[in-house]
């Protein structure tokens, strides 16, 4: 049983410019890949983590409601944990996704429209039980894999301009001696 209670309701939702404030994140980990080019080297393959659509097929990236009473950062690293029951480090802010709701329409925000701050987390523990687990199933897969697997084409748009982009950038300098990574600074929606 889990120990963990996922958070539900609106009323503690953020709203701006008649959009609802939501936080997702696409976890992340490496894999030793098998197609090393000698025994003596191995190559690190980098997997994205997905989760099943409660209402329809095509699978996700935790994302959720982004809430007053935390940051953004916090929101994104909770539906981790609620959706898809995975830890980690939130690294990079990966950028801003406008996206309509077919289903949430409220006051708030009657059309339905929807502003998604996207992360990339670095999992470093799966949680062996999760608010969701009931209702999710997680899968972790290749970029490409994952690209062809995307119910949605905002998530799409988050992992190969966001998180492609970044972690290209990231691996080549992290690869590269004495050089050190600078973190972006999350702009305000």
């Amino acid at each position: 049983m889990c120990d963990l209670v996922a958070r539900t309701g609106r009323h503690q939702q953020r709203y701006e410019d008649g959009r609802r404030l939501v936080a997702g994140c696409i976890p992340f980990r490496y894999r030793v890949s098998n197609d090393a080019t000698s025994d003596d080297e191995q190559k690190k393959l980098v997997e994205v983590l997905m989760i099943n659509s409660q209402s329809e097929p095509g699978l996700l990236f935790p994302k959720g409601g982004w809430e007053n009473d935390e940051t953004v950062e916090q929101a994104a690293a909770r539906e981790a944990i609620e959706e898809a029951g995975v830890r980690g480090d939130i690294v990079q802010f990966l950028g801003f996704y406008d996206f309509k709701s077919k289903t949430l329409q409220y006051a708030c925000c009657p059309e339905g429209m929807c502003r998604a701050a996207v992360f990339a987390l670095h999992v470093k523990e799966e949680l062996a039980s999760w608010p969701e687990q009931s209702t999710r199933r997680r899968s972790w897969l290749t970029v490409s894999e994952a690209t062809s697997q995307c119910r949605y084409q905002w998530m799409q748009e988050a992992l190969l301009t966001g998180f492609s982009d970044w972690h290209d950038r990231w691996s080549k300098v992290r690869a590269t001696p004495r050089c050190r990574t600078h973190h972006r600074a999350l702009p305000s929606p």
